[in-house]
């Protein structure tokens, strides 16, 4: 009633003293009263991008990414084992466009969210500096049977160093693997650091004095915390997210068998998010500067083929692994 009083008075007393009449204020009539009524918005018509791929390419990146080596593979490390042969087909960011418009972009399984951690602080800058290890336990083939897996890996390369598969959790294997891998990668005195979390192997007085025997430094995980020790976390991950992963083991040789097959995978054939999709070997044995060099040619002659198809810039590989953290300090300002 208050608005339509308004109207009603501004022709005669005008705008200002009518809104002052009744108390309303000028902005709020103008604002709801000279509106101009909403137009619909044109249609535009969809002008396909010049530089986008054409229909037969679009079916050649998606054959690809349907055969069989590449299934079960990330787009980003496709696209690594396509430039290691030569090829170069689309970017990454496309090959997830397209795979999207087939609704085949989805997470299979809920995702684990750990809360930051600051310490234990580490860091590794080449192969053999830092090593991570835990003992994970895989099914057995009946209800409250299990079989512990042994991992010891590198933190810098990924490289897994040493596993071992056995029944049962004791200090004496532990000790046994971890003097083994040491003596294999031929690690000086006090080369090395040794992480863990404080389960009762990692803890145990004999490895303890196995490591200060060999000049290796241990470190270890602040009580309940996994983050303190995530390398191992997300390389189990890894592990059991395999398609061929079984819900449980017939038998311990069965894990033996699957571990056989699943280490040298890992380490010689996985391309690694973290390593600028490079493989743990080709890391850790000093290999990736020449992969990488070749990358740059197939990149280079892709370039000088379709430059429009590259809109910022020419096309570089992933870079190369950078110093590895286990909680990285947080950087002080010189203010502070």
């Amino acid at each position: 009633m208050t608005d339509q009083t308004i109207t009603e008075l501004a022709p005669v007393i005008g705008t200002r003293a009518a809104c002052a009449a009744v108390g309303r204020s000028r902005a709020t009539y103008y604002r709801l009263h000279r509106q101009s009524p909403s137009l619909p918005r044109p249609t535009r018509k969809r002008v396909p991008q010049p530089r986008a791929l054409s229909q037969a390419e679009r079916a050649e990146v998606l054959g690809v990414l349907h055969q069989e080596r590449f299934v079960d593979q990330a787009p980003a490390s496709v696209y690594a084992n396509l430039l290691d042969e030569g090829r170069y087909l689309c970017s990454v960011p496309t090959m997830y466009r397209l795979l999207r418009t087939e609704d085949e972009v989805r997470e299979r399984r809920r995702q684990a969210a750990h809360p930051a951690t600051v310490k234990p602080e580490l860091v590794a800058a080449g192969p053999n500096q830092v090593w991570s290890w835990d003992i994970t336990k895989l099914l057995g083939p009946q209800k409250w049977t299990y079989f512990h897996l042994y991992v010891i890996i590198d933190i810098y390369s990924r490289y897994v160093v040493g596993w071992l598969l056995a029944p049962r959790e004791t200090a004496e294997l532990a000790e046994r693997l971890l003097a083994e891998t040491i003596r294999k990668q031929n690690v000086a005195v006090d080369q090395l650091t040794i992480h863990a979390d404080r389960g009762t192997s990692m803890a145990s007085k004999p490895v303890a004095l196995l490591l200060a025997d060999l000049g290796v430094t241990k470190s270890h995980s602040r009580p309940h915390c996994s983050n303190d020790n995530p390398y191992s976390e997300a390389h189990f991950k890894t592990l059991k997210y395999r398609p061929e992963f079984p819900g449980r083991f017939g038998s311990i040789e069965d894990g033996r068998v699957f571990c056989q097959r699943f280490f040298p995978w890992y380490n010689h054939q996985h391309r690694h998010s973290g390593l600028g999709f490079h493989t743990p070997a080709a890391v850790h044995f000093s290999h990736a500067e020449g992969i990488q060099v070749e990358r740059a040619h197939v990149l280079q002659a892709a370039y000088a083929v379709h430059p429009e198809r590259f809109v910022r810039q020419a096309p570089v590989p992933p870079p190369l692994p950078e110093p590895a953290w286990i909680n990285k300090p947080m950087e002080v300002s010189p203010a502070q």
